[in-house]
């Protein structure tokens, strides 16, 4: 998995956080991602097939911790990878 961050001004003055995951799973029809962001929830957040077993999923994040799981074919998000992706603006 690979995770791109880029920044991203939101109407309220603060900025949110761009936050880019790439999965591989050359045999998947479906891959969701479950977080601290959509309260678990898999069905929420659907990876789009980029091809070849390439998966994307740009999220918009406001600052803070966050935690995720990415999972396939109707594998529980965490039987596939986890990752965790600090804001570290939100601690100033």
């Amino acid at each position: 998995m690979k995770k791109n961050s880029a920044k991203h001004g939101i109407a309220n003055g603060l900025s949110s956080q761009g936050l880019r995951l790439h999965f591989a799973h050359p045999t998947a029809a479906r891959v969701c991602v479950a977080g601290t962001f959509n309260d678990w929830r898999p069905e929420a957040t659907l990876m789009v097939p980029m091809g070849d077993g390439r998966w994307m999923k740009e999220l918009l994040l406001s600052p803070g911790v966050y935690e995720y799981r990415i999972g396939g074919d109707g594998l529980l998000p965490h039987q596939e990878c986890a990752g965790r992706h600090h804001d570290a603006r939100k601690h100033r």
